[in-house]
């Protein structure tokens, strides 16, 4: 809590400083104006995070506090400073082209707090984000006399009719030139929600994310609702795959644009009761309020509840590879043509290739041929058989009779030929 009234306390200071300037252009607007201008700065401290925010950033934009329809450039926390843009075409030039998200903040409308919601939304993309202020005029003084402040959804209508009070004391002009929008037709819209406009239809701009809080889903609402009475329903066409999301309101988009994602806290009566019936898909957070500071209970904390919707979104986009059908009638097409290209390549060969240099072999024996001719033999083989013609032949031993049994006809064969018995005395 102290970060956010050291904050809040460093932009008051910094706006006191730029007062008297802005009191010798226009005294009697100024100062009318002035106090009711901090009292909602004091508002956007309470309901925005705006401790997100450096020290650097609070005197920048603490001149321009209440200027409506003025265009901030805000990337995320760490990566540098946020950017001023008087008009549509300076935001173009300043970088534009590569901003992919849009926020629209509401409750006071000050600067301070489109700046830190803007912030929140950054840090949960990854990238920078453009801001639209909404501002405080003559009007909204009229509007809130009414009621209108307090409902601004069933009342929204009476800020937009009484806008040509601030056109007729010459208030400061960014976004969109309000003055010649409205030669052409009246003004019925207010002059945030011109630049709105202006930023959706512009061609060489586009938001992959769109997210507002509170007051500022109605200027979200009238911005479209202006596009398809001007344009028609095809200018809708390059926001069909932009997702919104809606913090503390609901509201309802044309049939070609996917329903808004209305973040709505459990404890929120005031964004009830200014939001449409069975509008938008609703996610309702347990324990929450209306307050996106951080600092404060039961808020909702933007950045922590916009991740889970841009990697659900990122996710359902990303293709399976399993899913992705295969491309059959480019492959056909390529094997027609490798065909076509062996056929000429093969006509090609045999008209223009010469026959090699390296001797071909003779044609080989028919299989009957090779079947009865003799195999020759090899130098090994004709040695081993030439030594065996030489060799003798031994004549096969006869195998030998069977011995007899007795003892005595055993010693007569073995007792050898021709030799006689000797002569031995006589007993």
């Amino acid at each position: 809590m102290f970060d956010t009234a050291f904050t809040f306390g460093l932009t008051q200071f910094a706006r006191s400083l730029s007062f008297p300037e802005r009191l010798q252009n226009r005294p009697f607007r100024n100062t009318a104006l002035e106090p009711l201008r901090w009292r909602n700065a004091g508002l956007d401290a309470l309901f925005y995070d705006i401790k997100a925010l450096t020290a650097e950033e609070t005197f920048y934009i603490s001149d321009s506090l209440a200027a409506e329809g003025l265009i901030m450039i805000v990337p995320p926390a760490g990566q540098g400073m946020l950017t001023i843009c008087e008009s549509v075409d300076e935001y173009v030039l300043r970088g534009g082209r590569q901003v992919r998200a849009l926020t629209i903040a509401g409750i006071g409308g000050s600067a301070i707090g489109a700046a830190a919601f803007a912030r929140n939304v950054a840090n949960a993309v990854g990238g920078p984000v453009a801001a639209v202020v909404s501002g405080y005029g003559l009007g909204d003084v009229m509007t809130e006399a009414m009621g209108g402040l307090f409902f601004f959804g069933p009342l929204g209508f009476l800020r937009g009719s009484f806008e040509m009070i601030d056109d007729m004391v010459g208030r400061p002009q960014f976004g969109v030139k309000r003055q010649q929008a409205a030669k052409a037709r009246p003004a019925r819209s207010c002059l945030e929600s011109d630049t709105v406009a202006a930023l959706l239809a512009h061609g060489e701009l586009g938001f992959d994310v769109i997210a507002t809080h509170s007051k500022g889903s109605r200027t979200l609402s009238e911005a479209i609702g202006s596009l398809v009475a001007d344009k028609g329903a095809e200018s809708l066409k390059r926001l069909e795959n932009s997702l919104f999301v809606t913090f503390g309101a609901r509201i309802s988009l044309p049939p070609p644009l996917d329903p808004a994602i209305a973040v709505m806290g459990e404890l929120d009566w005031y964004g009830e009761v200014n939001s449409g019936l069975g509008a938008g898909d609703r996610a309702r957070i347990a324990l929450c309020g209306h307050s996106t500071n951080t600092d404060m209970p039961c808020s909702l904390r933007v950045t922590e509840l916009l991740q889970p919707l841009l990697a659900g979104r990122a996710k359902a986009e990303t293709p399976k590879v399993q899913d992705v059908p295969l491309p059959k009638a480019p492959a056909i097409a390529v094997v027609e043509k490798a065909a076509d290209l062996i056929e000429a390549s093969s006509v090609a060969t045999a008209e223009t290739v010469q026959p090699p240099l390296m001797p071909q072999p003779e044609p080989e024996a028919p299989m009957a041929e090779m079947q009865t001719a003799p195999l020759a033999a090899s130098p090994v083989e004709a040695e081993l058989s030439a030594e065996a013609s030489l060799a003798p032949v031994e004549e096969p031993v006869a195998p030998p009779a069977a011995l007899p049994q007795s003892d005595n006809a055993i010693k007569r064969l073995l007792k050898p030929k021709g030799s006689g018995a000797r002569p031995g005395r006589r007993r």
